[in-house]
């Protein structure tokens, strides 16, 4: 018995790191709570309320679409966990779902729903994949990702067609050579 429990703290171990590095190659958090967020908007307006022998129902004239919007912010919740490189696109139309349930699905299904769409979405749009870093043996293989990648431009080349301020002439600080107001060939 005590040789199982070593193999399977190992397998545990082995699984949980899997699962981490697996969720830190995607907007995970963004799509739980997008995913959380449908379920409350599809749900509260076709439940029962029972309070003693009252009965309260949360129907709207709009069911359907309160149903068409939680189904939605579902499929863009697991969107943004199996398909990260469109987080972007996963993220805006879960925060214009979140904001038309607003209207629709009893205000966001009390608000949970919406905040719950907004902040999940808003995640998304804004999480960046992770820089590997090297390993610490010097090898090629990263030993985890750290950070946003954060994206560079190089500077521009000097000279050239295209490459300048389109309003160098009207700034009166352009270098002009004379009365004609023609640039100094470099």
């Amino acid at each position: 018995m005590s040789a199982e429990r070593p193999q399977l703290n190992e397998t545990l171990g082995r699984k949980r790191q899997a699962f981490r590095e697996w969720r830190g190659q995607r907007p995970f958090w963004g799509g739980l709570l997008t995913l959380l967020a449908g379920v409350p908007i599809m749900y509260i307006p076709y439940a029962n309320l029972t309070i003693g022998s009252l009965t309260v129902r949360m129907a709207t004239t709009a069911g359907a679409g309160s149903l068409i919007i939680g189904v939605l912010l579902v499929v863009l919740g697991l969107t943004m966990w199996f398909q990260p490189v469109s987080r972007v696109f996963a993220g805006v139309a879960a925060i214009l779902l979140s904001l038309v349930s607003l209207v629709v699905s009893n205000f966001g299904a009390f608000l949970i729903g919406f905040l719950l769409g907004l902040i999940g979405g808003a995640l998304s749009v804004s999480w960046a994949p992770g820089k590997p870093v090297q390993g610490e043996d010097g090898s090629g293989e990263p030993d985890r990702v750290v950070g946003p990648v954060v994206a560079t431009n190089p500077a521009p080349a000097v000279g050239g067609p295209g490459l300048g301020n389109g309003l160098d002439d009207l700034s009166g600080t352009s270098p002009t050579n004379g009365r004609n107001g023609r640039h100094r060939a470099g």
